[in-house]
């Protein structure tokens, strides 16, 4: 197979973590005097690190105290609910049967994106898992990608990123990676036609046929009500 190394993306692309992500802006932002989101307009703001989204609710002044208020009620609450995308379990357990080296990276915080992969059993299939406040930069900087691949030993010739945002095709566009995305998280496939993504699919099992060669279960219809 070409790709000997595979970055993922968590949020969108390998786990579904919205309705706790979303529960906790809906618990922060009455606190400030603002109202409680809908999951779409969450859904809508993250990919780019928690302050960037939280900057799409709340005003500079109001930003230090939103991000305890999220942060502490999400240590509390992370792991409520969340769970894999479908498929995605499956594709990590091939990838990693074949003697691919994977690993995350992610605008999630790190010690989150973590806790998250050891909950869901997956950190062992991980020879890295890279998140925010792991290194001073987040997607897309090239600093971050250039830090990853060294660390894993990889060549950005068979290296190849999946993901589910724009974040996603900057960064692998930067570090001269190939690209691979799904349209189970933040945006269209419009949308990620229009950030400059040539590849797009609508879930991981079509992307693991296409890709991969690995003959995934279809995914069942998402569900994005709420």
């Amino acid at each position: 197979m070409r790709y000997r190394s595979i970055l993922f993306d968590l949020d969108g692309t390998l786990l579904d973590h919205l309705p706790a992500i979303h529960r906790c802006y809906a618990h922060t932002l009455p606190q400030l005097g603002l109202p409680a989101p809908t999951r779409e307009q969450v859904r809508r703001a993250i990919g780019g690190g928690l302050e960037n989204a939280m900057r799409c609710f709340v005003r500079p002044t109001d930003l230090p105290r939103a991000l305890q208020l999220y942060s502490a009620y999400w240590d509390r609450t992370m792991l409520d609910g969340v769970e894999l995308m479908p498929g995605a379990g499956e594709l990590l357990r091939a990838l990693h049967a074949r003697g691919c080296t994977l690993a995350v990276l992610t605008n999630k915080l790190g010690t989150s994106s973590r806790m998250v992969c050891d909950y869901l059993g997956i950190a062992p299939l991980f020879r890295g898992i890279f998140g925010a406040q792991d290194t001073p930069w987040l997607k897309p900087d090239l600093r971050l990608t250039s830090h990853v691949l060294a660390a894993l030993g990889a060549d950005a010739a068979t290296t190849c990123l999946v993901g589910d945002s724009p974040f996603d095709a900057e960064a692998a566009h930067k570090g001269g990676l190939s690209c691979f995305l799904v349209t189970t998280g933040t945006h269209s496939l419009e949308e990620l036609q229009a950030a400059g993504a040539e590849h797009v699919y609508p879930d991981l099992p079509s992307l693991a046929r296409e890709v991969f060669d690995l003959p995934l279960k279809a995914a069942p219809p998402a569900d994005r009500s709420g």
